[in-house]
């Protein structure tokens, strides 16, 4: 049984009427948990929100690009686009399937691998290395509705280690 649809891009799921400050973590999973474990504890979860704060921008580098490699990964690319079309072209002809997809295969890699060399020629060695980017969060912020928060905060203070302690020590306050 699932429940109603819902809409991502509705602000009013992203919102809370009065958020208030209920711990702060420095891993998604440590926030994660304690609000895993309010709702173990039967409190009403939908009055939560996690918040990554302090956002950086992380890229790593994966290797140096060579005209080889662009070629190759052009092509790569290119041929299984091409495979792709010579297929849906092959819907509709009688007869040679097989030459068509592999045709258009040959075709697209072709194309693929000139396609990514003109443009890596394009950027003239300015960027002549592979990458994966990401934005990461570094402290996780749990906000509750103010109405609420006190007895989030009642919950989470009677176990060890879910309250962190704002003063920097590693032991829970209450």
């Amino acid at each position: 049984m699932s429940g109603p649809s819902v809409n991502p891009n509705d602000a009013r799921l992203l919102s809370l009427e009065f958020p208030q400050s209920l711990a702060v973590y420095d891993t998604y999973a440590q926030a994660q948990k304690a609000v895993d474990h309010l709702s173990d504890q039967e409190f009403p979860v939908q009055n939560c929100m996690i918040v990554g704060t302090d956002l950086k921008q992380l890229e790593r580098i994966t290797g140096r690009l060579t005209y080889g490699k662009v070629a190759g990964l052009g092509a790569l690319s290119g041929l299984w686009f091409g495979a792709f079309v010579g297929l849906l072209f092959s819907l509709f002809v009688e007869g040679g399937i097989l030459a068509m997809v592999a045709s258009a295969a040959a075709f697209g890699a072709l194309f693929g691998a000139l396609w990514a060399v003109a443009g890596f020629a394009a950027t003239r060695g300015e960027r002549d290395f592979s990458s994966v980017k990401a934005v990461v969060a570094t402290r996780y912020e749990v906000l509750v509705e103010h109405k609420h928060r006190e007895a989030a905060r009642e919950i989470l203070s009677r176990t060890p280690g879910l309250l962190p302690d704002p003063f920097g020590g590693s032991g829970p306050y209450g």
